[in-house]
């Protein structure tokens, strides 16, 4: 439901393109980690997996299912909410597990949270979280990096800025690109795991980067 909605949204906002390093779908049971910049990324992300014909359980703050209709199909997709420092944080690993053991697709961001700043170019994504690394032991299954590129410019910065972007979009209508990366499976150890999670997700965004000509990809290779 989620991923229907996203996918009939996102080109109202602008032109999204999608690549993939195998030229097809990640398989059944893996991992899916994106790096996060924009409130309008998620929505980007979800309609090019749908295009892929995947539609993964993500992992979100659990303040989302606060948010009249939102939680609804939150609720309703069987996704999964992350209690961020509380006892009842570990749980949202267990539940993704779970989904991954029964052969779905699990979405979650490694950088778990908006970047600071409150320009609209591209930047390498931030540090990343251990969830990831914690999630991808635990279940064995394989991490596929994804890079997106593009959605800071439907919306960044300010709250005046937010809302005014998204007002715009539709006339502006910016380019959107997503590249999905090669499988890769974490090394052992937490520290490891999260750095190479990271480095990997880092190249599919430089690849996604460079599809729009964002100078950033570049100054990010040397």
């Amino acid at each position: 439901m989620l991923s229907s909605v996203a996918a009939a949204v996102i080109p109202c906002l602008g032109r999204l393109t999608v690549t993939s390093d195998d030229g097809g779908a990640p398989a059944p049971g893996s991992i899916i980690v994106a790096n996060h910049t924009s409130l309008a990324d998620p929505g980007v992300v979800l309609a090019a997996l749908l295009r892929l014909d995947v539609e993964p359980v993500v992992l979100a703050t659990a303040g989302l299912w606060r948010i009249p209709v939102l939680g609804r199909l939150l609720e309703r997709g069987g996704h999964v909410p992350v209690h961020r420092a509380t006892h009842r944080a570990p749980d949202a690993l267990g539940t993704a597990a779970a989904a991954i053991g029964a052969g779905r697709h699990v979405l979650i961001y490694g950088e778990g949270r908006l970047p600071l700043r409150t320009d609209a170019a591209e930047a390498p994504p931030e540090g990343f979280r251990s969830g990831i690394a914690r999630l991808a032991h635990a279940s064995g299954a394989p991490v596929v990096p994804l890079g997106q590129a593009g959605a800071r410019r439907v919306t960044s910065g300010s709250g005046a800025k937010q809302i005014a972007g998204f007002l715009t979009a539709p006339a502006r209508r910016p380019r959107l690109h997503v590249h999905l990366g090669s499988p890769v499976h974490l090394p052992p150890g937490v520290e490891a795991a999260t750095a190479a999670a990271r480095e990997a997700v880092t190249t599919a965004w430089r690849t996604a980067a460079r599809h729009l000509g964002e100078p950033a990809a570049a100054l990010a290779a040397r």
